[in-house]
């Protein structure tokens, strides 16, 4: 009996063992596609199809627009031509622009991506991961987490604001990558552009307004969300300059007319003061650039036509003509050339003088804000036009928008360096420009924005169109210890970038 125990369990034994070697051996865990934080179905097309050998991979995108896709947080470092997705933009983005292959579905550029040497067409993305990427940068273009770029810190991120006339957007630029990251649409009549004109951001960088040249309102935009909050409307005029008050407590706005009027408003409810609108009507002609006092009971406008600014004192009201030459006070209808044209105008932070552009005589003019007299007289290029002064430095800088001295071939205009305190100019930059307008100083990162509107058709051709057509601009960005380029991009953006102001002023 024992041995047939003794049996059986050897052959139970046998058995297990025959079984446990027959029994078939798992398959190693099939590794996840590393697709550098992109969420996967994103990933597997930007970085399988695109960043590849010879295109934007890690060795040779240097030769493919400076743009790199191996990775999301690469694709946020931009490419040669700023940012290449803006984050709920997909009209805005020109990655899109150039794996579109229907002009159906948006804007379509050249060479369509990814790149096919042989002309047949076998690479470029199907109409479903043409959607998939479309709808991926509509959500905000987050990383596989759901993390959405440049939303951290959104109390205290210092970012440039850029109106874009031709477009009705305002462009917003992070100051750690200098790319775009946001386009926020304004104006409030969705069927006519109304060009967004000048814009400036509040003492406390929690506000920026926009005027507009073709509109009826004045916007108002919360820097922390980037979104419209509030809208004043001024009626029918050519609303060109606006200016915050001291201590952001109301904001006064010129009427660019021949019969123009000063209007102000009251920055906390967005509600025009009637007792202070219509005081000036038809006082002003053509008046455009406005700053004022300490206090801002006055006001100092510039007339665009003659040798005048007003010091008007809104609340008496009373008005003074003062002349910016030695000649008398005189205002015209028309751009004559041997008048100065006063177009812009900056008091200094202590309140003492302020500087004037000439663009008629081609000349910044110093006058002192107590006395009004001339304390200096500085030659700049041609078409002077907008000043911006930096709190660390003793420099005022000068966009010179026709200036043909530039020396770069196919570029057009400078930006004057001049020393504030002792009347002088420092320096001269000749850069990557064509046609400078707006500009602005972010002394927390000791950088210069200069944007090109590039509105004349002779100007550079733009790296692609844009979703709103016309010729596309761009903005440089200088180091304002050297005054050299931050590097060799050119920023592109929309139509006619214009005004450009900076979020946090102080360090």
């Amino acid at each position: 009996m024992r041995s047939i125990i003794v049996l059986a369990a050897s052959a139970m034994l046998f058995a297990a063992i025959l079984f446990a070697a027959c029994k078939p051996k798992p398959s190693p865990p099939v590794a996840t596609p590393d697709y550098g934080r992109f969420p996967d179905v994103v990933g597997k097309i930007l970085v399988e199809k695109c960043a590849t050998a010879g295109c934007h991979n890690a060795t040779s995108y240097q030769n493919s627009a400076g743009l790199l896709l191996d990775s999301w947080e690469h694709l946020f470092d931009g490419g040669g031509s700023g940012a290449s997705v803006v984050p709920y933009s997909p009209e805005f983005s020109p990655l899109l622009y150039f794996v579109n292959t229907d002009p159906s579905k948006g804007t379509v550029a050249t060479p369509t991506m990814p790149y096919d040497a042989t002309g047949k067409n076998p690479n470029h993305l199907s109409a479903n991961e043409y959607a998939t990427l479309k709808e991926w940068i509509t959500n905000g273009a987050p990383d596989k987490d759901g993390k959405i770029p440049f939303v951290e810190g959104a109390a205290t991120r210092q970012k440039i604001y850029l109106s874009q006339q031709g477009c009705d957007l305002v462009a917003v630029i992070d100051a750690t990558t200098n790319l775009v990251m946001r386009y926020i649409p304004v104006g409030v009549n969705n069927g006519n552009i109304e060009s967004p004109h000048c814009l400036k951001v509040s003492a406390d960088g929690m506000y920026v307004y926009v005027s507009f040249l073709n509109g009826t309102a004045i916007q108002k935009i919360d820097t922390k969300t980037d979104k419209v909050v509030g809208t004043v409307t001024l009626g029918t005029g050519s609303w060109n300059i606006l200016y915050i008050a001291p201590g952001d407590t109301a904001l006064a706005s010129t009427d660019w007319t021949s019969n123009g009027r000063i209007v102000y408003a009251n920055t906390t409810n967005m509600v025009l003061q009637p007792w202070l609108t219509g005081s000036g009507a038809g006082a002003f002609v053509y008046p455009h650039g406005i700053t004022s006092n300490a206090g801002f009971d006055t006001c100092f406008i510039t007339s665009q036509y003659g040798n005048v600014v007003y010091r008007y004192a809104h609340k008496i009201p009373h008005y003074k003509k003062i002349s910016v030459n030695s000649n008398p006070p005189t205002t015209t209808n028309n751009g004559d050339k041997t008048s100065p044209n006063p177009h812009e105008i900056l008091m200094t932070p202590d309140f003492s003088k302020y500087f004037v552009t000439c663009e008629g005589t081609n000349e910044v003019r110093v006058l002192d804000a107590h006395s009004d007299a001339v304390l200096g007289v500085i030659p700049v290029g041609t078409l002077p036009q907008e000043m911006a002064m930096s709190r660390t430095k003793p420099y005022l800088f000068v966009t010179c928008m026709e200036d043909v001295a530039n020396p770069l071939p196919g570029r057009k205009g400078s930006v004057y360096v001049i020393d504030y305190n002792i009347y002088q100019v420092v320096q001269v930059l000749y850069g990557d420009f064509y046609q400078p307008h707006g500009l602005t100083v972010d002394d927390r990162n000791t950088r210069l924005y200069v944007a090109s509107t590039n509105s004349n058709p002779a100007g550079p051709a733009p790296h692609h169109a844009t979703a709103c057509g016309g010729r596309a601009g761009w903005y440089s960005v200088y180091n304002i210890n050297t005054l050299q380029p931050l590097n060799s991009r050119r920023y592109q953006v929309t139509v006619m970038p214009y005004s450009a102001d900076v979020r946090f002023k102080t360090l």
